[in-house]
């Protein structure tokens, strides 16, 4: 997607602060020194004084018909929008933001359906701005391992992939997350779910055909899935397993692929979000790095050999973002990628109903 190129800071105004806005966002920005974070939009009153604490260079605003009157006005000079917000939102502020010239990164999920998300990729390219969506966990650091490990061919041919990112919250999220609907943009399949068919898919390229198991425990009335099972046969010939799930008592490996040669196991998830959580800055010396007893393991039931996990590298995204905007080169993720995601998870929403237990 063309684009035109920026030169100086990018100035950016984030909108939501919430657990991506705060957590995530906030921080991979205010590490880089090609982003000058302008405005942070939140109204919740907790939010606006812990905005103002980490971030006092950053104008606050209230909402975003005020950040649109303010740009329209010419009080507040921008170059990017971060959308932090719910899905069910990011289609009516990407088109606004794109009809004023404005770059974008949207939040996963990309949108709660196709068309939306393709109307949002038709705005940015007719406006001549850049698109692009966070699929931040392309930078885990066991995923970057496995993924060097299978360019190296260490485990031969690979048969099979499974993928699991599983949290015991019986009481749920306890954010907007517990009750949105589908057409809404809930569920797990379309939250967690972006992650592990983008991640599937990074690895083993196109997929052939798509199956789902999708279930509901909890007793509201929302429609979303919160125990989900996805089966994809690549065109490659690797299957992949994937499971979503914020119900499970105790969690099986995240990551098991096996292989004409040998096996990769690794438990537990990449560190870079509770560190980022807890205040460490992209800058510490500890930051993304697992300890050796989170090491994965690889090998034979003859002979097994313990994995270290590259260093996890979140501030990549807006790294590779910042060369996009001034100089043209790829962006961290295409909207189409992203897209395509969305297609598959629609497609078996389409043919898979979630069965309430």
């Amino acid at each position: 997607m063309a684009h035109r190129t920026l030169s100086g800071p990018v100035r950016t105004a984030l909108v939501g602060f919430g657990i991506a806005g705060k957590v995530f966002h906030a921080p991979l920005m205010a590490h880089n020194p090609d982003y000058q974070l302008a405005a942070i939009v939140t109204r919740d009153e907790q939010r606006v004084a812990a905005a103002r604490q980490l971030y006092p260079q950053a104008r606050i605003v209230p909402d975003w018909s005020t950040l649109l009157q303010l740009i329209d006005n010419g009080e507040i000079a921008l170059d990017l929008i971060v959308l932090a917000t719910p899905p069910a939102q990011h289609r009516e502020q990407a088109l606004a933001a794109s009809a004023r010239g404005l770059h974008l990164v949207v939040d996963k999920p990309f949108a709660p359906a196709v068309q939306d998300a393709e109307a949002m990729i038709a705005a940015a390219r007719q406006a001549g701005t850049l698109l692009t969506v966070f699929h931040n966990r392309r930078w885990d650091g066991d995923f970057l391992t496995l993924q060097r490990l299978i360019r190296e061919e260490a485990f031969g041919t690979v048969r099979s992939f499974e993928s699991r990112f599983e949290w015991w919250r019986p009481a749920g999220f306890g954010n907007w997350r517990d009750t949105v609907t589908l057409a809404e943009g809930g569920g797990l399949l379309l939250d967690l779910g972006s992650h592990l068919i983008d991640q599937a898919i990074q690895l083993f390229g196109p997929v052939e055909t798509a199956s789902a198991e999708l279930a509901r425990h909890s007793g509201s009335a929302s429609d979303s899935d919160e125990d989900c099972f996805v089966s994809l046969l690549h065109r490659s010939g690797v299957r992949s397993r994937l499971w979503m799930n914020g119900q499970a008592a105790l969690n099986a490996p995240r990551f098991h692929l096996l292989g004409s040669r040998g096996a990769f196991t690794h438990f537990g998830l990449d560190n870079q979000e509770p560190q980022l959580a807890a205040g460490m800055s992209p800058d510490d010396s500890e930051y993304g790095v697992t300890p050796a007893a989170g090491a994965a393991q690889a090998g034979t039931a003859e002979s097994q050999h313990a994995v270290p996990l590259q260093r996890g590298n979140y501030p990549a995204f807006y790294q590779l973002l910042a060369g996009a905007l001034k100089h043209g080169t790829p962006p961290p993720v295409e909207a189409e990628e992203a897209l395509a995601v969305l297609a598959l998870i629609e497609q078996l929403h389409q043919h898979h109903r979630v069965r309430r237990a």
